[in-house]
C-alpha cells in the first residue's frame, strides 16, 4: 500500500466567503476545492446562475458533471431526456453526454458544481474574469468563437447556442 499522507494536501476549511471568484458567462462562480487540492481527482465549484440563464449546449470530453441544488430551480437536458431540478436535487451528467440547461425566472440558480476529474476550473478562469466582488455581474455579450476555442482547450465541445427555453 502506497503512502500518500507525503503528498496530499493538508486538510482545511475554506469559509463561505473565500474561494476564488470568477464571473464566467454571466454567473457567479466561487472556486471552492481545485484540482490543486485533489491531485487533480476532482473540482467543486459554487455556482450562482441569474434567472433566465442557459449555458451553451455542449459535452465534457474528459469529465463527468454533478450539480447538487442549494437553491432555484432549472430545466436540464441531457442526450434529449428532459428533467427538472430543485433544491436539494443532485443532477449527474455523465461523460460525453451532450447536455444544457434552463435556470427558472423567478430566483437565481445556486448549486454545487462537481467535475471528475479535476480541471472545469481551469477553463471557467479562462473564460471568465476575476470577479470585483462577489455578486453576480451585469449582463453582458459573450463571444461565441473565444469560448469555442477556450472550452476546445479545456477538452469541451460546444455543439450549439443557448436554448431560450426546454
Amino acid at each position: 500500500m502506497t503512502d500518500i499522507s507525503s503528498t496530499a494536501p493538508a486538510g482545511h476549511v475554506l469559509k463561505a466567503e473565500e474561494g476564488t471568484a470568477i464571473w464566467f458567462l454571466g454567473s457567479l462562480v466561487t472556486v471552492k476545492v481545485d484540482g490543486a487540492h485533489t491531485r487533480q481527482k476532482l473540482t467543486i465549484l459554487d455556482f450562482v446562475n441569474p434567472p433566465g440563464f442557459a449555458p451553451p449546449v455542449h459535452r465534457h470530453l474528459m469529465e463527468d458533471e454533478v450539480f447538487y441544488v442549494i437553491s432555484g430551480r432549472a430545466r436540464f437536458e441531457c442526450d434529449g431526456t428532459l428533467f427538472d431540478a430543485e433544491p436539494g436535487d443532485t443532477v449527474f451528467l455523465p461523460i460525453g453526454s451532450k447536455h444544457t440547461f434552463v435556470v427558472g425566472i423567478e430566483e437565481p440558480f445556486h448549486t454545487l458544481q462537481i467535475t471528475v476529474p479535476a480541471g472545469f476550473e481551469e477553463f471557467t478562469a479562462e473564460a471568465g474574469t476575476p470577479a470585483a466582488e462577489r455578486v453576480l455581474p451585469e449582463p453582458g455579450p459573450v463571444d461565441p468563437a473565444a469560448l469555442a476555442a477556450a472550452a476546445a482547450r479545456h477538452n469541451i465541445e460546444i455543439i450549439g447556442p443557448p436554448p431560450a427555453s426546454l
